[in-house]
């Protein structure tokens, strides 16, 4: 998004730093190694770029912007490589703060996504979305994740993705687990 792009290249230059939008990111590393990379990731197929990134040596300093707020896809990032994740939609000062940290050697993250990268849980209060708790309302009625899928709209492959994130997100590793989790936390009660 120009706009965007825009702004943020502005938010940076203000602080001294040398803003460029390069055409290919990892043709611009190899020639400019120890500069700073800026990666929207919306969705977990953005993680690829991420991971081609971060293999490249001297590995290079990645801040990944999430599009969502999903901590699990903070922790993919962190783990993949990105020294920091932030929000797409942080303040200017946040953004400002969090490439000054990262340059400084330091990782800016989340708290959501430090409880999940530490603790492997997603933090207490962390409540489903609608569309999630219909999820699992269907499977604990015995739907299959095929027909979940399908009614969701989703392949079984991505609809699999999805729940293993949704899982993660609060602190489960199973549906059996999740759909507990829904009973004692009284989501199928609304």
């Amino acid at each position: 998004m120009p706009v965007f792009r825009h702004g943020v290249a502005a938010s940076l230059s203000s602080l001294g730093y040398l803003v460029e939008e390069p055409a290919n990111a990892e043709v611009w590393l190899r020639e400019r190694p120890g500069g700073i990379v800026l990666l929207t990731l919306c969705c977990t197929e953005d993680l690829d770029g991420l991971t081609a990134l971060c293999r490249l040596r001297p590995r290079p300093l990645v801040v990944a912007l999430l599009s969502a707020n999903d901590a699990s896809l903070g922790v993919r990032a962190m783990r993949a490589g990105a020294r920091s994740v932030v929000a797409r939609e942080v303040t200017v000062s946040a953004l400002q703060r969090a490439v000054s940290a990262t340059l400084d050697g330091e990782a800016v993250m989340p708290t959501e996504v430090a409880d999940l990268l530490v603790t492997g849980r997603a933090p207490r209060g962390s409540v489903p979305s609608a569309e999630q708790i219909a999820w699992l309302r269907r499977l604990s009625d015995g739907w299959t994740v095929t027909r979940l899928a399908l009614d969701a709209g989703y392949s079984e492959r991505a609809m699999y993705r999805l729940l293993r994130a949704f899982y993660q997100q609060i602190g489960v590793s199973t549906r059996l687990e999740a759909i507990v989790l829904a009973h004692d936390k009284g989501w199928f009660e609304n």
